[in-house]
């Protein structure tokens, strides 16, 4: 089975958005449809299709920006995380530690309990001095 996917968002989140403007539309606006379709008379099901795109676009219109500025002032849709992204355990962040904040980039990177790494360099002889 795969994996579920998850994004980060940064601002408003429209996916988020569009779900709730749907149902918000639904939910508030059948009924108000409903309502105002008692005061028209409605003879065949073209005139009923227009009047629910005459009264629906409106509502859904209304809804959607509600809901975007709703977004937008409180940062809904984020997924409820209240996560502070300073305390380091952020995934794709560098895992070499540079304590002493030196990155030149010329230097080879060694683990601190690698003790191959800390020893120090081999004594070689080149092969001009063993035979001399």
């Amino acid at each position: 089975m795969q994996p579920v996917e998850r994004a980060e968002y940064e601002g408003v989140d429209y996916a988020w958005v569009m779900q709730t403007t749907f149902v918000v539309t639904i939910l508030v606006g059948a009924p108000v449809a409903a309502l105002l379709s008692t005061l028209v008379t409605l003879e065949s099901w073209g005139a009923r299709a227009a009047f629910a795109v005459r009264v629906g676009a409106p509502i859904w219109f209304v809804t959607a920006v509600a809901v975007a500025l709703y977004a937008r002032r409180t940062e809904a849709g984020d997924g409820g995380s209240e996560e502070d992204d300073s305390d380091g355990d952020e995934e794709g962040e560098d895992e070499t530690d540079d304590s002493d904040g030196d990155d030149d980039g010329d230097e080879r990177e060694t683990d601190d309990d690698d003790p191959i790494a800390d020893a120090p360099p081999a004594e070689t002889t080149t092969e001009a001095e063993r035979d001399g």
